[in-house]
């Protein structure tokens, strides 16, 4: 029995992020199909910000209708609605509108926003059901969660990506002359399989956590629910960053005081400075800002120029590092702030590298050579990868501090990934400061 709830709990926590970590990670196969082009990501990083609408609704419910809102029902509709969107989304990702006389992909930039809201609405949804569970099912629903980014980064690399190749093509150049002008146009091969398989295979997935959900619902609760903290300190802040609200408790407790409390509590004695949370803080900013929305919004403009292989590898290993990342962070703790920051200064390092490549193309350094595509996805790779250690790593620091603290830091990381997202929309979409190339007719000098 105990090794069927471990499963099941896996498999709930596999719906957690799988739809927008699998648009990130198809953006190269699409990216060159779409209108919108190399300015596609962009348009994402802002929908997945507004659909931070989910949380903040579920969130009101419970401080204006305590008790109210049924938990169950909300992921029973969102995980049901995540799996119609990725079926809608096989069908109808390539259908585009006039607007404003232009074409825009309207139905992906829908399905997107419904998809964003599926798993935006997770965090504050599936990690309070799991609290109902005994303390060693939550843990196994973070490997599931981790796996939601983990899976998808596999099967895009399996899927491969569309080679490039330049076709002459002839046209009429009028009606009087009857001579052929011929112009060279890029195309691209077929990968191993089409979007429309990959995106079935993001409904599979999350079909898979809507029947585990049923499933653990449907579970006699014949055991008895644990009263320790379900949450382990070096689990806790990989998943979503929610705590135990239960653990603020601990003082009003007579019998919580001593060695209980100092086992709840482990670094209840340490307080931080003033300047050291104006750090932390800043970190969270900082790091959700570039990682979330900076970066992200051009990509397309900092890997394109160097093939659509390395966009695609670059996005594909990004979504393995990240559970890969917090992993690592789950066993190899360091919570020095000095420590962090020099991470943060390393990442944020790569990251400038990142930008500057995307400012300068559709020309960046070292293009057309295999050491210039090699840099750039191991510069991506290990942007990714360090930051992600310094957001888990502040996560714990904050959670071990108070459960208010854990709950600013969910606030500025929501403000630096929007604050980052806003700031790079007109950047690249209305300003233009990003220019894109074409693999055959673009002359570098």
């Amino acid at each position: 029995m105990a090794l069927l709830v471990h499963l099941l709990a896996c498999g709930f926590g596999l719906g957690s992020w799988v739809a927008v970590n699998g648009l990130w990670v198809e953006l190269p196969l699409i990216v060159n199909k779409l209108p919108e082009g190399w300015d596609l990501p962009s348009y994402l990083t802002v929908i997945i910000q507004l659909a931070n609408l989910g949380p903040l609704l579920v969130t009101l419910m419970h401080k204006l209708c305590p008790g109210r809102l049924k938990e169950h029902v909300v992921i029973y509709l969102i995980l049901s609605n995540g799996v119609l969107a990725c079926i809608l989304l096989a069908f109808f990702w390539d259908r585009t509108t006039v607007v404003a006389g232009a074409l825009r992909s309207t139905a992906f930039f829908i399905i997107t926003f419904f998809l964003s809201l599926v798993d935006c609405t997770s965090s504050v949804t599936f990690l309070p059901f799991m609290m109902q569970l005994p303390a060693k099912y939550v843990t196994t629903f973070f490997i599931g969660e981790g796996l939601s980014g983990f899976i998808p980064g596999v099967v895009a690399l399996a899927q491969g990506v569309g080679i490039a190749k330049c076709v002459n093509s002839s046209q009429t150049a009028g009606n009087h002359t009857g001579e052929d002008m011929w112009t060279i146009h890029t195309e691209y091969l077929p990968p191993n399989f089409s979007p429309r398989v990959f995106f079935f295979f993001l409904a599979a997935m999350t079909c898979i956590s809507l029947a585990a959900f049923t499933a653990l619902n449907r579970l006699p609760r014949t055991y008895e629910l644990s009263t320790e903290n379900l949450v382990p300190d070096t689990v806790a802040s990989v998943s979503s960053g929610l705590d135990n609200p239960g653990v603020e408790k601990d003082g009003q407790d007579v019998k919580g005081q001593g060695e209980g409390l100092g086992q709840s509590r482990p670094l209840l004695g340490y307080r931080h400075s003033v300047y050291q949370l104006t750090f932390i803080y800043f970190l969270v900013v900082w790091v959700n800002s570039a990682t979330n929305g900076i970066l992200p919004s051009v990509q397309t403009y900092s890997c394109m120029p160097y093939g659509n292989l390395a966009y695609h590898l670059s996005a594909a290993l990004s979504s393995v590092a990240n559970p890969l990342a917090c992993t690592i962070a789950m066993f190899f703790q360091n919570r020095s702030l000095v420590f962090l920051g020099g991470l943060t200064v390393l990442g944020t390092g790569f990251g400038s590298y990142n930008m500057a490549m995307a400012a300068l193309s559709p020309c960046p350094l070292l293009q057309g050579s295999a050491v210039g595509e090699t840099i750039i996805v191991l510069s991506w790779l290990f942007f990714t990868g360090t930051l992600t250690y310094v957001k888990v790593m502040v996560g714990v620091i904050l959670r071990d501090r108070s459960h208010n603290a854990l709950v600013w830091c969910g606030a500025a990381a929501q403000m630096g990934s929007l604050v980052g997202s806003l700031t790079m929309f007109p950047l690249v979409n209305v300003y233009q400061l990003f220019q894109s190339g074409d693999f055959c007719n673009t002359k570098c000098p």
